[in-house]
């Protein structure tokens, strides 16, 4: 005899085999192993990361190997080299996450070269999910991270000076910040964008996800402030069932719909990735219009199909792909506006 409880356990079985159907059964050709990057600085970091799932390794090792790339690299927003906060200080966040939905993260961690290593750490070896500030710090310092030098790279430096002269944070970007009709929060002395960010997601050829998020964030910002990038929920989110999605962009608009947990609770509802990263810059739309025009937010995002797809709110977003040795491209993301 069913009872009233058995009837609706049945019922939620049934409800959860229809949407897993829906989503294995879009129809679009996915590949494994799979890793997926925002922006150009993406195919660099692609390279180690596909070193690592060729080989049959673990995408949480390809994640954080992947984006160490950019933090090494001098790039104006990711990385010690990247531009400082308005007291002249670089500060980094970062976090991780694995397909068991561990993670870690660090906030306004100064001086550390790997922020996205120190988010593992506090993932693998504390009880928390993040440490910020001199704590992350001194964690950092006592796991063998060492201090690096506090001094600015030549060109985040050059963009300081010349900061300074105004003294203005534009988060907000404008008509007079298009770079061929592409959109950036602003435009730096040495001629790169304001961007900031990179996010990667990859599965694994034993088909686990994984994902990571590291930046210096925006440029000149207000001593203290985070953004949505070492936020699990906002920045990035893991669900080895569905899919993965990270974010770029003016995060305080991606923290205000917790952006790639709703990309993937759309992919779980049977969108492709695509259409949930596009349904999540609706919700950024419908919040408040007149602001998005001027606002650039971009996802990315894969499923458990090893299908991709990315959406932003304005011409100029694109990530990079790989899942062979010979592909390793750029896809422009389609926009809102």
């Amino acid at each position: 005899m069913v009872n009233r409880r058995n009837f609706i356990h049945l019922i939620s079985l049934g409800t959860a085999t229809i949407t897993t159907s829906k989503l294995f059964a879009s129809g679009q050709k996915g590949n494994r192993p799979i890793v997926i990057s925002t922006w150009e600085e993406g195919i660099n970091a692609n390279k180690p990361a596909w070193e690592i799932l060729r080989k049959k390794g673990r995408a949480l090792d390809a994640v954080e190997n992947g984006v160490r790339v950019t933090e090494a690299s001098i790039n104006c927003c990711v990385g010690l080299g990247g531009n400082p906060d308005r007291d002249g200080i670089v500060t980094l966040d970062a976090c991780i996450m694995d397909e068991k939905a561990n993670c870690g993260s660090v906030g306004a961690l100064e001086r550390i070269k790997h922020p996205i290593s120190v988010a593992r750490r506090v993932m693998e070896k504390t009880p928390h999910v993040m440490l910020v500030g001199k704590g992350a710090q001194d964690f950092a310092v006592a796991e063998g991270f060492p201090l690096q030098p506090a001094k600015l790279s030549e060109d985040a430096e050059k963009n300081y000076k010349e900061w300074l002269k105004q003294s203005e944070y534009k988060p907000i970007i404008n008509i007079e910040n298009k770079k061929d009709g592409a959109f950036a929060p602003s435009k730096l002395s040495n001629g790169q964008w304001n961007h900031d960010t990179i996010g990667m997601v990859a599965l694994d050829a034993m088909g686990n996800l994984s994902g990571s998020c590291t930046t210096s964030g925006m440029g000149f910002k207000m001593r203290g402030r985070l953004g949505d990038s070492p936020i699990i929920g906002a920045g990035l989110y893991v669900d080895n069932e569905i899919g993965a999605a990270t974010a770029t962009g003016v995060g305080e608009e991606v923290i205000k719909i917790c952006g790639t947990h709703l990309v993937v609770e759309l992919m779980r509802q049977g969108h492709s990735p695509e259409m949930a990263c596009k349904k999540a810059v609706e919700r950024i739309v419908k919040r408040d219009a007149v602001k998005a025009k001027d606002t650039q937010v971009g996802f990315i995002a894969i499923n458990k199909n090893g299908e991709h797809g990315g959406y932003c709110l304005q011409k100029g977003f694109n990530y990079a792909v790989c899942y062979a040795d010979d592909k390793n491209f750029m896809v422009d993301a389609k926009l809102w506006f």
